[in-house]
């Protein structure tokens, strides 16, 4: 059991030290970073969320969990909202923090450590409201507190200009239609599958490379990034037992779906706050609690390891 466990946790950790020695000793830069970095938002990522939703059994359960984990999310920023002033005087964004999650650069790599890639689709069931949250509600209060309205033109301008989100609509298309059920059952599909495997393979290295190289805290900090962090898990905590409990009522909740909510609800705020924040006063703050979120995120994602 525990060379199982070391099978999945090992690569993470490493992974992730190997980001901070490629920062350290300068064998990665800035700039090399960010071409990574576009690499796998243009690229990897949208062909993950293309084979996850291709591959997915679409039913009504994928629309209740798309509408629960949506208003959970409204919820939790409500939430973060009441709760702002405890990260005071940097709570300006802090709300944010506390809601939705980095599923694409990061549910989707830990989920396919767990259980596989050919399995994502039960994390792109939970992830798809999520999604749909991150660019609406969460993109619109970000530029409320940035003292912006954006405009529902601007929202869909946005959301249909950005690649892993085209990735996905292009993969729910094709399972949604049954495309992909003829396409897979055809002598192609084989190819296909493996196609998709094999770009989707490098993505989870090189998203742990670039969080590692990104960590950083600074002391001063300390105790507002640590309280927004603990909010936020606490916020994720009550979410996911509601989910449990909720969800059961209306559908059946796989055991792989509720693994699927619970990696969810551990992953930090989207990693996409510092790129579209106007406000750069509190970015350093926001880039800080992000890395601690992140740390804690694959403490935890050692700790499913184990229970699975």
């Amino acid at each position: 059991m525990i060379a199982s466990i070391l099978n999945i946790v090992l690569p993470v950790l490493l992974m992730f030290v190997l980001g901070m020695v490629c920062k350290k000793t300068g064998i990665l830069s800035e700039a090399g970073l960010a071409g990574i970095k576009n690499i796998i938002s243009n690229i990897f990522l949208p062909v993950v969320l293309f084979s996850a939703f291709f591959n997915a059994r679409y039913n009504l359960n994928i629309l209740v969990i798309c509408i629960c984990v949506y208003f959970g999310f409204g919820i939790a920023l409500g939430l973060g909202i009441l709760l702002r002033k405890a990260a005071s005087p940097f709570d300006r964004y802090m709300p944010l923090l506390v809601t939705s999650a980095e599923g694409g650069m990061l549910g989707y790599a830990l989920y396919g450590l767990l259980f596989g890639n050919e399995n994502t689709f039960y994390f792109a069931t939970v992830d798809l409201g999520q999604t749909l949250f991150a660019y609406t509600g969460f993109l619109t209060a970000l530029k409320a507190f940035d003292g912006k309205n954006i405009s529902l033109k601007e929202s869909l301008r946005v959301v249909m200009t950005n690649r892993p989100f085209i990735g996905m609509c292009l993969g729910i298309f094709f399972g949604a239609t049954g495309i992909s059920g003829l396409i897979t059952g055809s002598p192609a599909g084989t190819i296909v599958n493996t196609l998709l495997s094999f770009i989707s393979a490098p993505t989870s290295v090189l998203i742990l490379i670039t969080v590692g190289y990104e960590f950083k805290v600074s002391k001063n900090l300390l105790k507002p990034v640590l309280l927004t962090a603990l909010i936020r898990l606490a916020i994720m905590f009550v979410l996911y037992f509601g989910m449990i409990h909720l969800l059961p009522l209306f559908i059946d909740l796989p055991i792989n779906t509720r693994f699927a909510l619970l990696l969810m609800y551990t992953l930090p705020a989207p990693f996409i706050i510092p790129l579209f924040m106007e406000n750069k006063s509190q970015w350093e703050y926001v880039s800080a609690t992000l890395s601690v979120q992140t740390v804690l995120s694959l403490v935890l994602f050692a700790f499913i390891a184990v229970v699975i």
